[in-house]
């Protein structure tokens, strides 16, 4: 492994708050270490058309309360063919580039993993996704803003539920992960939470339902992860209303809001705690792997299990949920 003189950052995928606090903590880092920083602007895509530009500490100055990505990012068919890759490295060889770090989630890893198995580089990924999904890390980058985020509205929404007496449906994002739909339906004490890891029971929640109409609750409020298995908020409400023509009813998407915004605490820090882990292996020589915290400490976990390993809800919350709603 030759010594890492000169590396290059990107983001792919989807956004997340938080990934420029990461991106500021990746540049500021290999300066401390005396390395030379290039950013690759739209994901693989830039890395393909050579759209990089240089990075110093005056680049990512005052970017770390700043949702989005500088770096921008975008997917990229073009690197899915052996082609597109092949003229990804030529321009990284052309640079002279020793090592890369991708910020990216389940998709993004999956895709380093071919590259990496084609063309010998160092690259360490750091996880960045709202649906916190990844295995190898406790967190995802952008998941504490994202919950945050659903939560205040939901907050909102059960204000007016409340004035009412309506029912809401609301959809989070969580296409093939309900983390974000469990976490923030507990802390705005949904009355249920319906998500993708588990079949849902339709006839459970005409039960649930029933049972707050008959204690003569003001205001109901179902969570639905936008990847269930009853097709959606909308359809869900749609079987509800003809199972109780005379209530009231209305659903909510709180959709692409919950990618955006300034990043929390939680997610600054993460950001930066990862960002400098990710130099710090590169350093030492790990390479495929995805940098991550667990139980306060920095893990290196090869792609290959970061990518096929989705972790499980975790049990007690559901009957967490179960106990607070009844």
């Amino acid at each position: 492994m030759k010594s890492i003189k000169k590396i290059a950052i990107l983001t792919s995928g989807g956004d997340a708050p938080g990934l420029n606090a990461a991106i500021r903590a990746v540049v500021r880092s290999a300066i401390f270490y005396n390395l030379e920083v290039i950013g690759i602007q739209r994901g693989f895509e830039g890395m393909i058309d050579g759209d990089f530009v240089a990075m110093d500490a005056s680049t990512v100055s005052n970017i770390i309360q700043r949702g989005g990505t500088i770096l921008k990012s975008s997917r990229s068919d073009l690197f899915k063919t052996k082609k597109g890759r092949a003229a990804a490295f030529k321009q990284l060889e052309k640079n002279n580039i020793d090592g890369v770090i991708i910020l990216g989630g389940d998709g993004t890893f999956a895709g380093a993993r071919v590259f990496l198995s084609e063309h010998k580089i160092q690259c360490v990924g750091i996880p960045k996704t709202i649906d916190n999904d990844l295995f190898g890390t406790d967190f995802t980058i952008g998941y504490d803003t994202a919950v945050n985020t659903a939560m205040t509205a939901i907050d909102k929404i059960r204000d007016t539920a409340e004035s009412h007496n309506r029912l809401f449906f609301v959809e989070v994002m969580g296409r093939d992960a309900g983390y974000i739909a469990l976490r923030t339906g507990i802390s705005v004490g949904a009355e249920a939470i319906i998500v993708p890891e588990t079949r849902t029971d339709i006839a459970h929640l005409v039960s649930v339902l029933e049972s707050g109409w008959n204690r003569k609750k003001s205001s109901m409020i179902v969570v639905v992860a936008e990847g269930d298995t009853a097709g959606g908020a909308f359809k869900i409400a749609d079987i509800m209303k003809k199972k109780f023509p005379d209530y009231d009813m209305r659903v909510c998407i709180l959709g692409h809001i919950q990618r955006g915004g300034s990043p929390s605490c939680a997610d600054r820090v993460l950001g930066s705690k990862l960002g400098m882990a990710a130099i710090e292996g590169l350093l030492k020589g790990k390479s495929n792997v995805m940098v991550g915290e667990i139980n306060q400490k920095i893990v290196y976990t090869p792609f290959a299990k970061a990518v096929k390993h989705n972790m499980e809800v975790n049990k007690s919350m559901h009957k967490l949920m179960e106990i607070l709603s009844s």
